[in-house]
């Protein structure tokens, strides 16, 4: 899914309140991590998530193999917090307005 700017705006609004619900640690990128990001963006579709590596590169590369691997989009990353949203098509949460032609 590409997010346009306007969406990205919306979604950016409505993470700043949250808290980072997956942590990943100095054990880098788990079977176990993606399980639990997979279930939260199920559920919650809008989340953050706090990547504890040291250095940018080495976040910037994670945060890359989480939005590959779960089929996520990249909302903003700032420092070591990505926001990473996925719509459910069978019981969406987040409305994103009307579809863009």
């Amino acid at each position: 899914m590409n997010l346009t700017e306007p969406q990205r705006r919306l979604l950016r609004s409505l993470a700043h309140p949250r808290k980072p619900v997956v942590t990943i640690g100095r054990n880098g990128l788990t079977d176990a991590v993606l399980a639990e990001l997979e279930q939260a963006l199920d559920h919650h579709e809008l989340v953050k998530v706090k990547v504890n590596i040291g250095d940018r590169e080495g976040r910037n590369a994670t945060v890359t193999t989480l939005c590959d691997r779960t089929g996520a989009d990249l909302v903003q990353r700032v420092g070591f917090v990505a926001t990473l949203f996925r719509r459910n098509a069978e019981h969406p949460v987040i409305s994103l307005g009307p579809p863009v032609s």
